[in-house]
C-alpha cells in the first residue's frame, strides 16, 4: 500500500507540473492572438487559460501541501489543502465568467470588426490539441489516484476545450460569413459555462470541507465487511469522510463482553484490517470497543431523530 501511495504522490506531481506549463505557454500564445485579433471570444480563451495558469500554481503547491504527512496541528494530515485548491479554482473560473459576460455583452450592443482571423484560428486550433492531450493524462492520473485537487484541474481543462472548440467555431463563422455579432455572441456561451464549471467545482470541494460521509452503497459494504469478521456481533455509529487521497472511517464494535481485552482488541484489528483492504487509496480506520448489547447513547438515535447539535 505504501509502494502505490508513493507512485500515486509521484502521478500527482507530474499532473500538475505538466498543468503548470502548458497553463502557462497557453495564456502567451492567447494574449498574442487576441491582440492581433481583437476577438472577444479568443479574450474569453485567453483570460480562461489565465484563470487556469492560476488554479494550475495553486494546484501544484497546494497537492505537494495535501501529500505533507500529519504532524502535531494536523493529525488527519493535511489532505483537506486539495479541496482548498479546488475552492480557489472555483472562485477564480466563477470570477472571471462575470467579468468576461459584462465584455461580451457590451460587445454585442457595440460589435466591431476582427482582424488576422487566419492567425487566430492557427492558434485556437494548437491550443485546443494541447488541452486535449493535458485531459487524456489527467484522466488518467485521476484513476490511478483518486486526486481531488486533479480533478479540479482537469475540469478546468475540460472547460477549456469546450471554451477553445466555441472560440474556433466563432472564428470559423466571423471569417466566412462577416457577421460580427458571432464572436461576442459565442463569447457570452462561453462565459455561461464557465460559471456552470465553477459550481461543479465547488461543490464537489465541500464535499470535503464540510466532511459528507461516505455513498450509502459504501458504507453498507463496511458494514458488511465488519460483521462478516469472526467476532465481531453489530456495528454502530459508523462515520465516514475523505480528505485529499484517504477516507477516515470510524466505528463503534461490539463483541461479546466476557471476551479478554487482548481477544478483544484482536477482534478489532482484524475488522480495520478487513475494512482497510476494502476501498483504494489510503484508508485510516478505527474500531471504538463495546460489550455486545450495550444500552448508550448512540450517534446513531441522535441522527434518526434530527438531534446533533
Amino acid at each position: 500500500m505504501l509502494e502505490s501511495h508513493s507512485r500515486g504522490t509521484a502521478l500527482r506531481k507530474l499532473a500538475s507540473r505538466a498543468s503548470l506549463i502548458v497553463a502557462i505557454a497557453l495564456v502567451a500564445i492567447k494574449l498574442l492572438a487576441w491582440v492581433a485579433t481583437g476577438s472577444v471570444a479568443l479574450l474569453t480563451s485567453a483570460v480562461d487559460a489565465i484563470v487556469d495558469a492560476g488554479a494550475s500554481l495553486v494546484t501544484y503547491f497546494e497537492v505537494r501541501y495535501a501529500e505533507r504527512p500529519p504532524d502535531h496541528e494536523h493529525r488527519f494530515g493535511h489532505g483537506k489543502g486539495e479541496a482548498v485548491a479546488c475552492l480557489t479554482q472555483a472562485t477564480f473560473l466563477a470570477g472571471a465568467a462575470l467579468v468576461l459576460a459584462f465584455q461580451s455583452a457590451q460587445r454585442l450592443i457595440f460589435p466591431e470588426p476582427l482582424a488576422a482571423l487566419d492567425l487566430g484560428l492557427w492558434v485556437i486550433t494548437a491550443s485546443l490539441l494541447v488541452a486535449a492531450g493535458l485531459v487524456t493524462m489527467q484522466t488518467w492520473v485521476v484513476r490511478q489516484t483518486g486526486s481531488t485537487a486533479i480533478a479540479a484541474d482537469r475540469a478546468h481543462y475540460l472547460a477549456d476545450v469546450a471554451v477553445n472548440g466555441a472560440v474556433l467555431v466563432a472564428l470559423g463563422v466571423s471569417k466566412w460569413t462577416g457577421w460580427e455579432r458571432a464572436d461576442p455572441a459565442f463569447a457570452l456561451a462561453i462565459s455561461g459555462y464557465m460559471l456552470w464549471s465553477a459550481r461543479g467545482i465547488a461543490e464537489a470541494a465541500l464535499v470535503q470541507l464540510l466532511d459528507r460521509e461516505l455513498p450509502n452503497e459504501e458504507r453498507q459494504r463496511i458494514e458488511r465487511t465488519v460483521l462478516s469478521c469472526d467476532g465481531a456481533c453489530a456495528i454502530h455509529d459508523l462515520r465516514t469522510r475523505f480528505s485529499g487521497d484517504r477516507a477516515f472511517i470510524e466505528y463503534h464494535l461490539e463483541v461479546e463482553g466476557s471476551l479478554t481485552v487482548d481477544c478483544g482488541h484482536a477482534i478489532a484489528d482484524a475488522t480495520e484490517a478487513a475494512v482497510g483492504g476494502m476501498l483504494p487509496g489510503l484508508v485510516e480506520v478505527t474500531a471504538h470497543l463495546e460489550p455486545f448489547g450495550v444500552e448508550d447513547e448512540r450517534l446513531d438515535d441522535r441522527v434518526g431523530r434530527g438531534a446533533i447539535a
